[in-house]
């Protein structure tokens, strides 16, 4: 280990700051999701059912729109992409506590489209900001901000709600615009050589890897033709190893909103629901540790053997009798949280072409919100029908499972010649250049 590396990237000032913005520009959105479930539960008097339609119609929004704000990122400079996200986020929230239910589901999909797409904004810049050897120490500094807001969101949406729903929404939509607004005014780098936003996909500095002028397929004049040959363009730079990636996104937000519903429902089945801080101090203290950890490590480590690890881990926690054996056996899988955030996105950064990066960590962002929208379901249908327990077991066996799969798709692209990031994550692979 090297923990001398976490001093060289914060003796960066403009990493430092990025860091530290993105940590707080991730709040309100962490706060919006109690707050919308109170607000709708407490001050329209409807259902946790009507509550879970809204976090259903968000995360969909965020999914579709994540990879198309990370592209805008990279056609448009960052500047010109993240303006209609600050215009939308300080509007739609800031009329939704005004509207009905049904006005409401259409808004909070539109918000979830137009979100400010912090996470692959911040991952885009890291990859920039930092040399290929230290992505590792950044992303898992990037990590544990994530769960320290993490920490803070939930709280301080409470804390909105318990004053006023209306007035807190009308907060987070004005918050969330003023992160956007602090990106615009910082303007990280987001390709190599750019201290500023970039226009066009070509590159002005005479970067080697610009983007070649795209040709009309036969019959041009064809409408269905010009669209896919469009988007077989578009997705050259998707191929088996960075799908195996994208899956290991997935598997890691199902792991994560299937433990946590799990955590909740089985404190709840043995009366102790008031002890969930001590689970969740537990779980989240030790993705910390895990992340410091896995930052100074001078060897990447795969991430599907990190998820088949966590999601193994998991399985375990259902035999808690107490929260605080809930939050003891927490401690081994939660070690390996940041982790695997941080792997993934390392092997993303190493894989993907740098004019292709704002677009790829889209659709990381996008695999783990599908994630998240499957693990708390799913994990409820198995307690609903069989007991607390087989939250975390549904869960661990399902993301074991895809841990599985992508292990076998990257050994099978191996087997084809085709490199893959060294054990130092030091060396940008070169078979991915469309």
């Amino acid at each position: 280990m090297n923990f001398a590396a976490y001093r060289k990237v914060l003796a960066v000032a403009s990493v430092r700051r990025l860091l530290i913005v993105a940590m707080f520009a991730r709040i309100p959105h962490a706060a919006a999701g109690v707050l919308l479930t109170l607000h709708v539960v407490d001050s329209m008097g409807l259902d946790f059912s009507a509550a879970g339609l809204l976090a259903a119609a968000i995360t969909l929004g965020i999914a579709l729109g994540a990879p198309w704000r990370g592209r805008m990122v990279d056609i448009h400079g960052l500047r010109r992409a993240l303006l209609p996200s600050v215009i939308a986020e300080a509007v739609v929230w800031s009329a939704a506590p005004f509207l009905n239910f049904q006005l409401l589901i259409i808004a909070a999909f539109i918000g979830g489209i137009f979100a400010v797409p912090i996470f692959s904004v911040v991952r885009t810049a890291l990859g920039v900001m930092v040399p290929p050897e230290q992505r590792r120490t950044a992303y898992a500094l990037d990590a544990m901000g994530g769960e320290i807001t993490f920490m803070i969101g939930p709280a301080a949406g409470v804390l909105l709600a318990t004053n006023n729903t209306v007035v807190g929404l009308v907060v987070i939509g004005v918050s969330a615009s003023l992160a956007g607004v602090f990106l615009i005014v910082f303007n990280p780098p987001t390709r190599t050589g750019h201290q500023g936003s970039h226009i066009g996909l070509a590159d002005p500095t005479g970067n080697p890897e610009a983007e070649p002028a795209e040709t009309a397929p036969a019959g041009g004049k064809n409408v269905l033709l010009r669209w896919w040959g469009r988007t077989r363009h578009n997705a050259r730079w998707v191929n088996l190893a960075i799908t195996a990636i994208l899956g290991t996104s997935l598997g890691a937000g199902l792991v994560l909103s299937g433990v946590n519903v799990s955590m909740v429902s089985l404190m709840d089945f043995q009366d102790q629901t008031t002890d969930l801080g001590i689970v969740f101090l537990f779980w989240c203290g030790a993705s910390i540790v895990g992340g410091i950890v896995y930052g100074a490590l001078k060897r990447s480590i795969n991430p599907l053997w990190l998820l088949m690890a966590m999601a193994l881990l998991v399985i375990p926690m259902g035999f808690a009798s107490n929260a605080l054996t809930l939050g003891l056996l927490s401690i081994l899988p939660g070690l390996l949280c940041a982790p695997v955030l941080t792997s993934s996105a390392e092997h993303i950064a190493d894989l993907v072409a740098e004019r292709r990066r704002g677009e790829a960590m889209g659709w990381y962002g996008t695999s783990m919100t599908m994630g998240s929208a499957l693990g708390s379901p799913f994990a409820g249908l198995m307690i609903d029908n069989v007991g607390p327990w087989a939250g975390f077991a549904a869960v661990g066996a399902l993301c074991g499972a895809l841990a599985l799969l992508g292990l076998l798709a990257m050994s099978l692209w191996r087997r084809r010649g085709n490199p893959l990031p060294d054990h130092r994550g030091v060396r940008q692979a070169q078979a991915v250049k469309p």
